[in-house]
């Protein structure tokens, strides 16, 4: 399900379970995961990436369509992982190799950069066409991420972006072909790892502070 290697300073952190849906089970083990980055020692920088056609799909809607009443704790959780990623002690880049959907969009938010794949793949949030709309603490991370018209285009029409198209909104930092995509993000994630951790944690945790109270508050608003 998670595959996580060091190529010198930067640990790969791989999904690897379909559509990289946020189930129980996967956000146990991305957090252990994050848990074992966190505590290395020496220049760190992590970049996430998903296997085949999707990086993530976001929320895992059938395992709460059997546990409906699991709603509100199966947020705290997806939420705090954003937070934690908006807060995390080392510089982080996306390698998007596939689609990016509703919560896997806000997933990639959450890092300081993101390459994505030309030719297969769209960074989309598709609420208003599933009926949803977003929590607080979404609504809180996408409007800190994004430009103000890119933001309100990609909520209210549920807009589907290609990579050219994503690089062209402010989206996304690169973009790179199949076999180029996680070179492309690992390289730049070679370029910070330098960086004290602890201080680019910090100067996110401020510049993102209104994103990630809103996202360890009420979730349901």
């Amino acid at each position: 399900m998670i595959d996580l290697r060091r190529e010198g300073a930067v640990f790969v952190l791989r999904y690897d379970e379909g559509e990289n849906r946020f189930s129980p089970g996967f956000l146990d083990e991305v957090g252990g995961a994050l848990d074992e980055v966190e505590k290395a020692d020496g220049p760190r920088a992590l970049v996430t990436t998903g296997t085949g056609r999707f990086y993530s799909n976001g929320l895992d809607l059938d395992w709460l369509g059997a546990d409906p009443g699991s709603l509100e704790e199966y947020l705290v959780r997806v939420h705090e992982l954003f937070a934690r990623l908006l807060t995390f002690p080392m510089p982080t880049v996306a390698a998007v190799n596939g689609h990016a959907f509703a919560g896997g969009a806000m997933l990639m938010l959450c890092h300081d950069v993101a390459v994505m794949r030309t030719g297969r793949g769209y960074f989309c949030l598709p609420e208003v066409d599933l009926g949803m709309s977003f929590t607080p603490g979404m609504n809180a991370l996408i409007s800190s991420r994004l430009p103000v018209a890119v933001a309100h285009e990609a909520m209210l029409t549920g807009r589907r972006y290609t990579a050219e198209e994503a690089l062209a909104a402010g989206i996304v930092a690169g973009t790179a072909d199949e076999a180029g995509v996680l070179p492309a993000a690992v390289e730049r994630a070679a370029a910070l790892a330098g960086k004290d951790g602890a201080v680019i944690g910090r100067i996110r945790g401020d510049l993102y502070g209104r994103a990630v109270e809103a996202l360890r508050g009420p979730v349901l608003g």
